[in-house]
């Protein structure tokens, strides 16, 4: 359990500002143990699926065929490794399609966290 935590905390962290807004349902679904939010993982970085479909991102088709990759898997739509379906039964396909929809609205460039105000030390 403490590894998964440490696992979900890094990923939190490598997200920046967009970790607090991935839906609980990528977690449950195990989505971060492939993909990352703004870097090449497993699988490709969030940042890079919406980059790519961001002309369609508003087409029900598209949406519906993201859903249909998650659920049953896909082969060499982003190279040599394929992805193992989440839900071939489509038992939970609401939380897919809440996770597709967040995917496809992330930005094409991680937004600049912006530093806190350096303090002196007192000596």
């Amino acid at each position: 359990m403490k590894r998964i935590s440490l696992f979900l905390g890094s990923a939190a962290l490598a997200g920046g500002c967009w970790a607090a807004e991935v839906p609980q349902s990528a977690t449950e679904l195990g989505c971060l143990n492939c993909h990352a939010l703004d870097h090449k993982n497993v699988g490709p970085s969030w940042m890079d699926i919406a980059k790519r479909y961001r002309s369609r991102r508003n087409d029900p088709a598209l949406l519906e065929q993201l859903v249909k990759n998650v659920s049953n898997g896909s082969q060499e739509s982003w190279g040599n490794i394929p992805m193992v379906g989440n839900d071939p039964a489509g038992k939970k396909r609401a939380r897919i399609v809440e996770v597709v929809k967040y995917i496809l609205s992330v930005p094409d460039q991680a937004p600049e966290t912006k530093r806190p105000p350096e303090t002196k030390r007192k000596k």
